[in-house]
Order: C-alpha cells, then sequence, then structure tokens
C-alpha cells in the first residue's frame, strides 16, 4: 500500500496530477472536491451555515481514506488544499499520513506549485469544470483563488519540509503526466 498526498493551492493541477498518477500507479484518486461536491447538494459546505457542511465532508473523506488504508488495494492518493500557517491544518494531513503508515504504507507528500497567471488560466481547463461544478462559475472561481493567495499561506517557503518523504514541484512548465512520472519514481 502506498499513499500520496498531493498538495497545493487552487487550479494548481492537484486533481489533474492525481488523475494522471492513477492512470500510471493503479492508486485510486480522491480528490478534495469529491466529497465537498456530494455534500453540497444537501447542505453547504462552504460559507455561512456550513459547519455540518464541513462535517460531513470531513466524516466522508476520513472514512474513505480508513476503508482504503486497511484494503488490499495498491494505494491511494489523496488531493487537498493546506494553509501551512495553520497548526491543525497540518495536523490533519499528519494523522492521515500516521493512519496509512500504520497499516504498512510508504507514503509520500507532494507539494505542487505553479505561477499564479498559469494557475488563473488552469481555473479555466474543461477538466477541472468537468469534475468540479462549483467552479464553472468562472469569475467567482477566479475571485476565490486570488482571495485565497493573498490571505493563505498555500505553499512552503524554500528550504521548509513540514512532512517527512517530502517532495516539492514547480509544474508551471510540467504537464501532469511529466509530473506523474516524478512522483512514480520519488515511490519507487
Amino acid at each position: 500500500m502506498k499513499l500520496v498526498i498531493i498538495l497545493g493551492p487552487p487550479a494548481v493541477g492537484k486533481m489533474t496530477v492525481g488523475q494522471a498518477l492513477a492512470d500510471i500507479t493503479g492508486m485510486k484518486l480522491l480528490h478534495n472536491h469529491m466529497t465537498s461536491e456530494l455534500v453540497r447538494q444537501f447542505v453547504p459546505v462552504w460559507g455561512e451555515g456550513s459547519e455540518e457542511g464541513r462535517r460531513l465532508k470531513d466524516l466522508f473523506t476520513r472514512e474513505i481514506l480508513e476503508v482504503v488504508a486497511r484494503s488490499d488495494l495498491p494505494g491511494m492518493i489523496f488531493t487537498n488544499m493546506l494553509n501551512f500557517n495553520l497548526p491543525k491544518a497540518c495536523a490533519y494531513i499528519q494523522d492521515i499520513i500516521d493512519l496509512y503508515q500504520s497499516h504498512g504504507a510508504k507514503t509520500c507528500v507532494v507539494e505542487l506549485s505553479a505561477d499564479l497567471d498559469v494557475r488563473i488560466e488552469r481555473n479555466k481547463s474543461e477538466n477541472r469544470l468537468l469534475h468540479k461544478p462549483k467552479k464553472r462559475d468562472i469569475a467567482v472561481s477566479e475571485s476565490n483563488l486570488r482571495r485565497a493567495e493573498a490571505a493563505q499561506n498555500l505553499n512552503t517557503r524554500e528550504g521548509e519540509t513540514p512532512f517527512a518523504n517530502y517532495l516539492k514541484i514547480n509544474n508551471t512548465h510540467l504537464s501532469p503526466q511529466e509530473v506523474a512520472v516524478i512522483i512514480k519514481e520519488a515511490l519507487g
């Protein structure tokens, strides 16, 4: 069993790289919008009145991750946006790592970064809009992307490695398939 956690800011390519990695490894992908889009059909996940929605999203995500950790699947790819300034957010990722390692899994955390102008273009990509209905209002999505960029620390600073087995990739000029190969080679 292997666990790859892909972190990074909005529209950096977490899901698309995860899809490419799943294609070449046979691992399953749980991208961060899968559970939020499900829950959002019933209750808000973001914004005012969303406490129950976030709780459900986190519950479903955790249950899926736990079931896969106990399974005989070859591995799991999990994507998430992480504010590195929040110890609680980093502890959440470390908790997932610990869960998988307790089941004997090899783990790797991959942080993606890309130039803001490239991410703004990726925010409009067909694949992103297909899998993330909340992003289909491009103006709102871009505004949220810029707000997150300004308000949160979504990429580590040079030399920071908040987790063991950590790989940081600037994918500004790399295809998702190229990044997937880099990750696969890092996993051995």
